[in-house]
């Protein structure tokens, strides 16, 4: 039994580096085994599929993660009258830390593995979500729902979308840009600072009046070629 588990182990660590890395679709299997030192059969073994495999990676930090966000969610709809997006969104900070308890750096190697599943269009893992955590992600859809009533459901969705990418983009370049703060303005940033930095212009985006074709239009350049 330690033999197993420390083969599964082995192949989740390499696979979710490497992932977090290069992104699900340019590693192989081939290099997943290769850095682990176990044979392909392992994997087919104990994951069966890729596919499975990629699931398998995130469910590590998404069995800590989500039963303590469903757990704040539902706090949150208890209110009497409607949270704030600032508030909604703050109870993402200790969840998301925790995260460091699964792997010395899983909140930023988490946030990566999950933007990767967007950019390179993994779609079972659309399912994958709504088959376990449907329930989840709904009460975090109706509580920003009522933090800002005014936002269409097309255009929540979209805002929803831009801050998961902002929030990707960060955990992507941390470390680069802690070496900035660092040295450009004398700021020692950890991750945790990161994320506290990151949650006030995430909840004026969200927040954020939704302008009409018009005013849209008056903005926006013309594109090349036009106008002359």
């Amino acid at each position: 039994m330690a033999s197993k588990l420390s083969t599964q182990h082995k192949i989740l660590d390499a696979a979710q580096n490497l992932f977090a890395e290069t992104g699900f679709n340019d590693t192989s299997l081939r290099q997943i085994t290769s850095r682990a030192e176990v044979n392909l059969a392992s994997v087919n073994y104990h994951f069966g599929s890729k596919k499975e495999l990629i699931q398998a990676v995130l469910q590590r930090y998404l069995v800590v993660l989500m039963p303590r966000l469903n757990q704040e969610f539902t706090r949150l709809l208890a209110a009497q009258q409607p949270n704030s997006i600032s508030q909604v969104l703050s109870v993402f900070v200790k969840p998301l830390l925790e995260l460091n308890k699964v792997d010395e750096n899983g909140t930023r190697i988490f946030l990566q593995l999950l933007g990767r599943g967007y950019t390179d269009v993994q779609g079972h893992l659309r399912w994958f979500f709504n088959h376990h955590y449907g329930a989840v992600l709904d009460k975090l859809v109706l509580l920003v729902q009522q933090a800002c009533p005014t936002l269409p459901p097309s255009e929540l969705f979209w805002r929803l979308h831009f801050s998961l990418g902002t929030v990707v983009f960060t955990m992507a370049s941390n470390e680069a840009l802690a070496e900035i703060a660092e040295a450009d303005f004398n700021e020692n940033v950890d991750i945790e600072g990161v994320i506290l930095r990151l949650l006030p212009y995430l909840s004026a985006a969200i927040a954020a009046p939704v302008p009409s074709i018009a005013q849209l239009s008056q903005t926006v350049p013309l594109a090349a070629g036009e106008g002359r």
